[in-house]
């Protein structure tokens, strides 16, 4: 005698089995954007009495183009940038850094185009140029990568003014010099925040890989 009907049916077990599956992942793709946001909340506290470095990775860049004089880098032309939607990215990171009242002492940005037009984008205050936070790459000695790398070490490990923090706008290359390989997959508009003790060492103690989520934590 068969018992198998509608309901126990091969067919219908796995509607069922799949259903939960897709509900398990929902739950747990909601818990994670939770966990994400209570961290941030945490960290964005802390920011807001100083002593901490944000490198900042340039936001989204054409990448259709190339920087095909990367020894000029007064010829822009010739270089990597902004779309519109990494400019209106800039904007809006800028604007959330200011309702969430985030101290910036000292803004450091790469000579790049696509990193001083994040900065004067982002509007938080005086910006200061350094060949120090440039990618080099292939074009330059590996004696210059590594003395680039070892001056933004230097910067990751000062602490700040009192009461203020440091950003950075720079690249992924430079920061996976400094601090090492976990940073290759560091996207464009990322921000890392780091605690530098001011002993010549520094801890990355956040990433924050969505540019959305620092607006999300304006109240």
């Amino acid at each position: 005698m068969n018992y198998m009907n509608k309901h126990t049916s091969p067919i219908h077990l796995l509607r069922v089995v799949f259903s939960l599956i897709l509900v398990m992942s929902i739950s747990v793709d909601i818990g994670a954007q939770n966990t994400q946001r209570s961290s941030l909340e945490k960290v964005i506290r802390s920011l807001k009495e100083g002593g901490f470095i944000l490198f900042m990775r340039h936001p989204q860049t054409n990448h259709d183009q190339a920087d095909t004089d990367p020894l000029n880098l007064s010829n822009i032309t010739n270089q990597r940038q902004l779309t519109d939607e990494g400019r209106q990215t800039a904007i809006q990171m800028g604007k959330a850094f200011k309702s969430l009242k985030i101290p910036f002492g000292t803004i450091i940005s790469s000579r790049f185009n696509r990193a001083q037009e994040t900065a004067q984008l982002l509007n938080l205050g005086e910006v200061k140029t350094s060949l120090e936070v440039t990618e080099g790459g292939l074009v330059v000695s590996p004696f210059e990568n590594a003395r680039r790398a070892t001056a933004l070490k230097k910067v990751l490990s000062t602490p700040p003014s009192k009461g203020t923090n440091i950003l950075i706008i720079s690249h992924k290359q430079n920061l996976q010099d400094a601090a090492g390989k976990e940073f290759a997959d560091l996207e464009e508009g990322e921000v890392v925040v780091f605690y530098p003790d001011g002993q010549g060492s520094f801890k990355a103690i956040a990433r924050v890989n969505d540019p959305r989520l620092w607006d999300r934590n304006v109240r």
